[in-house]
């Protein structure tokens, strides 16, 4: 029996302007970036236009395609690869999932694969009813009974992993994390035990997998921290938690980082309308980021509407911040600075960086090596030679204590930055200071 043609695929391909071969060369180009060796033709098109459903990983690759090509998310229902019944194929049982993920991640053979993991702009993030209704997805094994012990056990491990990230980088607390993940909790998910508990069970794993995702990010390991951002998501549904809007706010900080503008926008409003009764400090949290995003893409009014929004918030908030990731006044001007750059005012972002360095804690030497990096950037695009180099040479002091990819890019970012100065004292007497305590890989 013929199949029918895929009239969603066909909209989509008049739209792109492609012709068939250059359709195959598309997404022969995004399956090289994730590793998979893809020989597409013209007549490979031809057929899917026909109606022939390509395999699950290619359908994949043919909507990040399209969705490059666009300028828009693609989703598998908008190019007719929405599955015809039950749960899409992309969303395998969560648990089994998490230890597919959490088992590559912990094992050093497989770093390398997890490496090609592409940032996809087509992602198709559930909104909040759809999660919760996946609650079914967490299978109970009856292995064991759960009790609150183990949930404050997983809460308590989660919060010394974040600690660890902060003040040394993700390095190696990740790995660690995931080893965490696949023996004791995706173990505790399919335990028995009362409902109450299992849903707190829930929740404390959806955020442990956030936090294992955004230290994914931190490696540049893209791909792979939207593998774990998506079970954090799945797992705070089952669990009705609207923690879900932390997941997707830190997921709309990794697209506004890569410079995904408008994808970023998309995951922070989400994320503030899956919390739509948010304390201050949450409020503060969420509008700050909505206002970086809508600054990113040029948004002035909507980006400084958004950040008195986020300064009245945390004016009401509680002045201690008590849980990981918790939003503070270092955050916020942050946050300033960052609307300030984008909106053109170099100087104003600067000041904004300057006081959120003051006010940060200076045990997270992660963060502070990526923000005074940031400054000292800055600094020197308004040509202030002098002061960069004293910004970097706060640098270069706790650049040795941190394990951190992004750490490792920014001081690869100084060396490009400082290289055409060198004949000047305070740039050569930094960059030689610096190459005796960064690897020569990074560009000394």
């Amino acid at each position: 029996m013929a199949s029918e043609p895929n009239q969603h695929l066909q909209r989509l391909f008049a739209e792109s302007g492609w012709t068939l071969s250059q359709c195959a060369r598309a997404v022969n180009q995004v399956g090289g970036e994730t590793g998979t060796a893809l020989r597409y033709n013209a007549s490979a098109v031809h057929h899917w236009l026909g109606g022939t459903t390509p395999r699950g990983d290619v359908r994949r690759i043919i909507l990040e395609a399209f969705s490059r090509r666009l300028h828009r998310p693609v989703t598998p229902a908008d190019a007719g690869f929405a599955a015809s019944a039950g749960r899409p194929e992309s969303l395998p049982d969560t648990v089994d999932g998490l230890i597919e993920l959490g088992k590559d991640d912990m094992d050093p053979s497989r770093r390398s694969v997890l490496g090609v993991g592409l940032f996809s702009v087509a992602l198709t993030v559930p909104g909040w009813p759809d999660v919760v209704s996946r609650a079914e997805a967490i299978q109970t094994g009856k292995i064991k009974r759960i009790g609150m012990t183990d949930v404050d056990m997983v809460v308590a491990m989660t919060e010394r992993v974040s600690d660890l990230d902060d003040e040394f980088g993700g390095r190696y607390a990740r790995p660690m994390a995931a080893a965490f993940l696949v023996n004791i909790v995706a173990p505790g998910l399919r335990a028995d035990g009362p409902e109450a508990v299992k849903d707190a069970m829930r929740s404390a794993a959806s955020d442990l997998c956030y936090l294992t995702g955004y230290m994914a990010v931190d490696e540049g390991l893209h791909g792979l921290a939207q593998g774990y951002y998506l079970k954090a998501l799945e797992l705070a549904g089952a669990a009705k938690d609207h923690t879900y809007c932390t997941t997707l706010r830190g997921m709309s900080v990794q697209a506004v980082d890569l410079g995904h503008g408008r994808t970023a926008m998309r995951l922070a409003d989400s994320a503030a309308a899956a919390s739509p009764q948010a304390g201050p400090r949450m409020r503060a949290f969420l509008a700050g980021q909505q206002a970086h995003a809508a600054a990113q893409i040029g948004d002035r009014h909507a980006a400084l509407t958004y950040l008195r929004e986020a300064e009245a918030a945390m004016d009401k908030a509680e002045s201690r911040a008590t849980t990981f990731a918790s939003y503070n006044p270092s955050s916020l001007a942050y946050h300033v600075g960052q609307v300030r750059y984008e909106l053109g005012d170099v100087k104003g972002s600067i000041a904004a960086l300057e006081e959120s360095d003051k006010l940060r804690h200076h045990t997270f030497r992660r963060n502070r090596v990526r923000y005074l990096s940031m400054m000292a950037e800055r600094q020197l695009e308004l040509g202030h030679l002098e002061a960069a180099c004293d910004t970097w040479g706060q640098v270069v002091e706790i650049y040795p204590h941190v394990q951190s990819g992004q750490c490792d890019q920014r001081v690869t970012t100084m060396y490009e930055r400082i290289r055409p100065y060198r004949r000047n004292q305070h740039a050569r007497a930094l960059y030689e200071r610096a190459r005796l305590v960064t690897p020569v890989s990074l560009g000394a």
